[in-house]
């Protein structure tokens, strides 16, 4: 038998620990939240309290966890776009299985412990990811800090968040500020809690979606092509169909049915590895930017008096990946309580704010929203 390996990881006043089998697992938490959170090695046999995730390669494990959900009362659900069948038993511990990726779940004692098994390496350490992210995210509730939909960079401890809706130009306003000197914080959302006179930000570690127009406009594509053809690899939740046209060469966007844009999926290290970006483990917010994308504009500001919305806090409405299946936050709100977040929604309204138009040039862009933001 392997001797098991854990990785602690750290973010404010949370905490949890990665225990595994398989040393890929626990280096794959450490490389995924490292770069955001405080993750390093601990030795196993110090693992003795506190949240915890064991993630064991164990096919009989997960073969006996089938059987039992498969005996019993059941409801099927969805869970990081997969099928995960799912029973709860009469001491509230929970008893989930994910078919298609082979992987079993157990939470007990109000989502403190989690035990995954799985049959292969890949799909388990995306699974312990997955669960170690949301124990982070239920402390950090319970401790007052709420979720925001938003994207964020920080220059000199001064973070500046960028709200919208999908394609409004988030994930954009964030990388042109990141290519022109700024620290990239977050791409979709951040944690923010009131502390003194200042609000807080964290990040909320995760793959970053960037669309292949995108990727060539800022003048990555190259490098992400080059990295591909030398054999190195982008997140594994990326679409096949992006990776074969990256290979191929193709810079136009590729849709789902529907119109959705299927993107590129990189790694939270692969900003400083792959395109020489800095990031930001935290910064307390100064600014808010409200973006519109506009081919045919100039950038610039634009009137109008667009404030924050339901849809621009983290919920359970709005969370649509990850609702808390396994009773990780046992009741709190998936974005935060209401105290919380009226204490954060008060504390931004007070914060310069802009709402502003970006055009096809990428230059004038990055100069336009380097000044503005300098100017907040």
């Amino acid at each position: 038998m392997s001797t098991p390996t854990a990785t602690r990881l750290h973010a404010a006043d949370a905490s949890v620990t990665v225990l595994s089998n398989t040393p890929f697992v626990t280096d794959w938490a450490r490389r995924y939240f490292g770069s955001w959170w405080n993750a390093f090695e601990i030795p196993a046999s110090s693992v003795c309290a506190g949240p915890l995730v064991t993630a064991d390669i164990d096919e009989k494990a997960y073969t006996d966890l089938s059987a039992l959900v498969g005996a019993c009362s059941r409801s099927e659900v969805t869970y990081a776009k997969a099928l995960l069948l799912l029973a709860r038993d009469s001491t509230g511990t929970i008893t989930a299985v994910a078919p298609d990726e082979q992987l079993g779940y157990r939470s007990e004692q109000l989502g403190g412990r989690v035990t995954i098994f799985g049959c292969a390496p890949e799909p388990l350490a995306l699974a312990t990811a997955r669960i170690a992210r949301e124990m982070i995210r239920a402390a950090l509730l319970r401790d007052g800090w709420t979720l925001l939909h938003a994207s964020a960079v920080v220059r000199e401890g001064r973070a500046l968040l960028t709200f919208g809706s999908k394609g409004a130009g988030k994930t954009t306003t964030a990388l042109l500020l990141a290519s022109r000197g700024a620290e990239l914080l977050a791409n979709d959302r951040v944690f923010v809690k009131v502390v003194g006179d200042d609000l807080r930000v964290l990040p909320w570690p995760s793959a970053a979606a960037i669309g292949l127009g995108l990727l060539d406009a800022l003048g990555l594509y190259d490098v992400v092509r080059d990295r591909l053809m030398n054999g190195e690899q982008l997140h594994p939740t990326q679409h096949r169909d992006v990776t074969d046209a990256l290979l191929a060469g193709r810079r136009e966007p590729l849709r789902k049915p529907g119109g959705t844009e299927k993107k590129v999926q990189v790694f939270p290290d692969q900003f400083v590895t792959w395109f020489g970006m800095e990031l930001a483990t935290g910064g307390c917010a100064a600014g808010l930017l409200f973006p519109q994308i506009d081919p045919a504009a100039s950038p610039g500001l634009v009137d109008g008096d667009r404030t924050l919305g339901e849809d621009d806090f983290m919920s359970g409405a709005t969370e649509d990946r990850y609702p808390d299946h396994f009773g990780l936050a046992y009741g709190i709100n998936g974005g935060g309580s209401d105290l919380a977040r009226a204490a954060v929604a008060d504390r931004l309204s007070g914060l310069p704010h802009h709402q502003v138009v970006l055009g096809h040039d990428v230059a004038a862009n990055a100069d336009f929203l380097a000044k503005l933001v300098s100017d907040m």
